[in-house]
């Protein structure tokens, strides 16, 4: 597997992480919370040989800067759109994970002239229903909670107790192991802050405080696909299905046996699908 190094851009006097890989349609990739520009770079060898592959990290994330300030789902879509200005790329395939779908979505809202088709993997912002995990974050005194159990003498020890499962054979499937790596970058305060801002941007105590539903019928008028996993436990899989129910043409994939990570658990058949679908230029499904 390709591992690139990111390149960085200054956008509004912070910095941005990115990867940039290959030519021809442009596809960018947003990750979820938690997660990083890593979670993509498994379709960097499948992808750029034919296609332009753009990988950020958003604010708050990864290698990307945690500054204080707007963590809506409207700022990181103007840094996208940033983004690809500074790139020179007018028109995209915009593939979102959780988090990401309802960026995805919120950036063809804004800016739907620069939007060739849109992907949607387990996707924020099409239901109410999210685990607790990330409702807990808005609960008050979640900061001092989480700087508790974030810190090094806690995630060590919970690391030596999945090594030793791992040895009596446990095997950790994507989504613990996606998780886990997200979790695991909260351990300074800068990355604490920026995480339960952006959570609280889209979540209250209730589930996701933000629904794309209003908007599904007259703002998707582009060519889109949904891929769930059929055992998510964090954003479940019926909210695919109430956007079949609103969009019959848009393309829905379900991932038996995968979970929030349908693109970790079964990448080489997300990889098909997402290239099947980039590829089609005929009528929509």
């Amino acid at each position: 597997m390709t591992r690139l190094a990111p390149e960085t851009v200054v956008l509004h006097r912070h910095e941005l992480s990115y990867v940039d890989s290959g030519s021809g349609r442009a596809v960018l990739f947003i990750h979820g919370i938690l997660g990083s520009q890593r979670q993509w770079e498994h379709l960097v060898d499948v992808m750029d040989d034919d296609h332009r592959v753009v990988m950020p990290d958003l604010f708050g994330h990864g290698k990307s800067a945690k500054p204080f300030g707007d963590y809506s789902l409207s700022a990181h879509a103007a840094a996208m759109r940033d983004l690809l200005d500074h790139l020179g790329i007018e028109r995209v395939t915009v593939v979102g994970h959780s988090l990401g779908g309802g960026i995805a979505m919120q950036f063809f809202y804004l800016f739907p002239e620069r939007v060739e088709r849109l992907v949607l993997v387990s996707s924020g912002g099409l239901g109410r229903e999210v685990n607790f995990v990330l409702r807990s974050a808005t609960l008050p005194g979640a900061a001092q909670v989480l700087s508790v159990v974030a810190s090094a003498p806690v995630l060590s020890r919970v690391e030596a107790l999945g090594r030793g499962a791992s040895k009596i054979g446990w095997k950790p499937g994507a989504d613990v192991g996606a998780i886990w790596r997200g979790f695991s970058s909260l351990g300074d305060r800068e990355s604490r802050r920026a995480f339960l801002a952006t959570t609280r941007a889209v979540i209250d105590i209730g589930g996701q405080s933000i629904s794309a539903h209003d908007h599904l019928q007259d703002a998707l008028p582009v060519p889109t696909m949904i891929v769930w996993g059929a055992k998510d436990r964090m954003i479940p899989a019926s909210h695919a299905l109430s956007v079949e129910n609103e969009l019959p043409d848009c393309r829905v994939e379900i991932f038996d046996g995968a979970g929030h990570f349908p693109h970790l658990d079964d990448p080489d058949r997300f990889a098909q699908v997402l290239r099947e679908f980039i590829a089609d230029d005929g009528p929509r499904r």
